[in-house]
């Protein structure tokens, strides 16, 4: 699939670090660098804009390197973009740390991931089927 973009960092487009990879790595479009405080969140911005096709969401998700190193973690998890917007992609970051950390700029912030989207019609309705799990949610099942 290929899709649109504009870049408008100084950063190479986004990217796949490997070839098994399922995220592109987007990065920060700072003009100096921001410092989070612990339990503070910041709107990142990534200076990336996409078109994608309809059909089609960006998933923005984490970066598992900056959770472990820095506690570092994006609110709104999986972020969406929706295949109408056109605006700059931009990540909510927050500090789960005990100290004050550093973004900046160019330092990867989050991943993204293409998924394709089913549109459904719901139909209202007076009950639904039981099933063998039925209501059962939140660790219904016990711990093992």
């Amino acid at each position: 699939m290929k899709v649109k973009v504009i870049n408008k960092s100084s950063h190479p487009l986004p990217s796949y670090a490997t070839s098994g990879s399922s995220g592109m790595d987007l990065r920060a479009n700072i003009s100096e660098p921001v410092l989070l405080a612990s339990l503070e969140r910041k709107l990142i911005p990534t200076g990336i804009f996409l078109e994608l096709p309809t059909g089609f969401e960006a998933q923005i998700r984490p970066r598992s390197g900056l959770a472990i190193k820095q506690g570092f973690t994006c609110l709104n998890t999986p972020g969406t973009i929706d295949a109408d917007y056109r605006g700059e992609i931009k990540v909510i970051l927050i500090n789960l740390s005990g100290e004050t950390q550093q973004i900046n700029n160019g330092d990867r912030i989050a991943q993204m991931v293409f998924q394709r989207v089913e549109m459904v019609e719901l139909i209202e309705v007076s009950s639904i089927d039981a099933t063998e799990r039925n209501e059962g949610g939140f660790g219904h099942t016990g711990k093992q």
